[in-house]
């Protein structure tokens, strides 16, 4: 109990977010989407945007939100079912509201990666150990990257013909991006059963960012990873044996993979286009989301719209391309955090307590 209010304690002394650099990236986010205005004035013209907006078919714009709003309940379950293991007060409503913190944190930050430190942070404010936030959202990594990849690539082999034709010359983005999801999942997989090799890599890296003044404390950050690398091993292990609460979680990430790549599917059917399956567009959405992840600015801000326009402008009708990379952006960029920010305004909170851990005769641990 003393170490869980020390870590608690210095994650309240320092909130895991720079002001200066979310009001540039703010401020970057705005130049990218009054530049894409302009581009889309200047090449397709006020009048022609006019016509396509009053031609747009708004039952499929209403059906694009309800995929959004799946792929939100959805993430925030594969996060609450490992919580609730850990905490029998967390509640959903605390985990929606997580979810919608991280959704805000990973749309305004480079490569996604002010997600993470703010939810657990949030987490932190109902008394949860930082090491069992890190460990739960660990867990959910695996699973929803592991949900995404075989979702895919289940549907690629279906519909192979076709995405090969459409993606021709960037098929070779396809196979680096499976790629580094799954050394990504085998990495994080290696955290819970291989210590030794994780600590090997880290360890000298550490040390080296220590000597050269990029990291102070280089010590005390090898020991703090150590007991965060012990942490999520012992609930790693515990999870290996729960089969059905991983089932669970594989379901839901199963389903929110769906949704969001289903947005793109409404969009594409709000314009008026026929021709291509939702099974044909579900895997060249899933390789533009892949694209997104090598992208360095805020919600891979230029390198979607452009990759979107890549892939898509062959299947779109004739002067809605455009217009489309807007309504898609709105939905996968601009609504989580307008709607994140939301969730940012301080309400009442509840502190919550681990449940303890009990040894098994297996000589793991599981929560009692």
């Amino acid at each position: 109990m003393e170490e869980q209010k020390i870590e608690n304690e210095q994650v309240q002394e320092k909130k895991p977010v720079n002001k200066k650099m979310t009001i540039i990236n703010f401020a970057l986010i705005l130049v990218i989407f009054i530049g894409l205005l302009i581009y889309m004035f200047s090449v397709d013209g006020i009048d022609n945007i006019i016509q396509v907006l009053k031609s747009v078919d708004y039952k499929w714009v209403m059906l694009g939100i309800v995929c959004l709003g799946i792929n939100w309940i959805c993430d925030a379950i594969t996060l609450y079912i490992p919580l609730k293991r850990m905490y029998e007060k967390q509640t959903f409503k605390n985990a929606f509201k997580v979810t919608m913190i991280g959704q805000l944190f990973n749309n305004i930050t480079p490569f996604a990666s002010g997600g993470q430190p703010m939810q657990a942070y949030e987490l932190s404010k109902t008394g949860k150990r930082v090491s069992d936030s890190l460990s739960a959202m660990a867990m959910k990594f695996i699973i929803t990257q592991t949900a995404l990849v075989v979702s895919t690539i289940v549907v690629v082999l279906f519909e192979f013909q076709f995405f090969a034709g459409l993606m021709q010359q960037y098929i070779w983005v396809a196979v680096a991006g499976f790629s580094v999801n799954i050394l990504a999942i085998i990495g994080v997989i290696l955290v819970g059963i291989k210590k030794r090799i994780i600590t090997f890599f880290t360890t000298p890296i550490i040390k080296f960012l220590g000597k050269i003044h990029i990291l102070k404390h280089p010590e005390q950050t090898i020991e703090k990873l150590d007991k965060s690398i012990d942490n999520f091993r012992e609930q790693f292990l515990y999870m290996k044996q729960e089969k059905k609460m991983v089932l669970k979680m594989f379901i839901s990430a199963t389903i929110q993979s769906f949704a969001y790549y289903s947005i793109t599917y409404m969009v594409y059917k709000a314009f008026g286009n026929s021709g291509v399956t939702f099974w044909q567009i579900i895997p060249t959405q899933a390789v533009l989301l892949l694209i997104m992840m090598f992208i360095p600015t805020p919600g891979s801000g230029l390198g979607a719209e452009g990759g979107f326009y890549l892939l898509f402008q062959s299947i779109f009708k004739e002067g809605t391309i455009n217009m489309s990379i807007l309504f898609w952006r709105m939905y996968t960029f601009y609504l989580p955090i307008i709607v994140g920010a939301l969730f940012l305004i301080p309400i009442k909170t509840f502190r919550d307590r681990p449940k303890k851990f009990q040894p098994r005769r297996s000589g793991l641990t599981k929560f009692a």
